[in-house]
């Protein structure tokens, strides 16, 4: 039986040129056969922006610094177990203007592709495809969405709330 991974706090970077947001198709995992943007766990007492970096390196082989990472969303993912057990991991979501290197394949993402802003694929996690237009947009939001097992579905509404700038508790 495939294990579930219980994950508490995570990054999500989108690399943005012009009108077109990369996006590269999981190959792993959560959101396994999606494509989404880069990031993973953040380590013990690592910043959400140096995690960002970090995973933009080891999933898409590019270099960013952290201070060119704009923060676009804090999404808060209510996930429940097989086991029926409940548990939270907060998203820092970043746009990336500005890096250095050719995003490439790798074995967590493959097939990177640019897309444009209003030609999404359809084949998003199934949150992605209410929030991610949004930031796409230019707003900045805090979103609450909740997933059964394995994030396969979703339960209930995707919950969105604009914001003008993320408090301390939120960088």
């Amino acid at each position: 039986m495939e294990k579930e991974k219980i994950l508490l706090n995570a990054t999500l970077c989108y690399l943005i040129r012009g009108n077109e947001v990369l996006l590269a198709l999981k190959t792993k995992k959560i959101g396994q056969g999606c494509y989404n943007g880069y990031g993973g766990g953040i380590e013990f007492r690592e910043k959400p922006r140096k995690a960002a970096v970090r995973e933009l390196r080891e999933e898409c082989r590019v270099k960013a610094k952290p201070k060119d990472l704009f923060k676009v969303a804090v999404i808060d993912f209510h996930n429940a177990t097989a086991e029926g057990k409940t548990f939270v991991c907060r998203v820092h979501v970043f746009f990336l203007y500005k890096w250095e290197g050719e995003p490439s394949e790798t074995d967590e993402m493959a097939d990177p592709a640019w897309f444009d802003f209003n030609n999404l694929p359809d084949n998003l996690m199934l949150a992605d495809k209410t929030w991610l237009p949004l930031v796409l947009e230019g707003k900045r939001i805090q979103v609450k969405a909740s997933y059964g097992p394995f994030q396969k579905t979703l339960i209930g509404d995707v919950e969105v709330k604009e914001v003008r700038c993320f408090n301390r508790l939120f960088l």
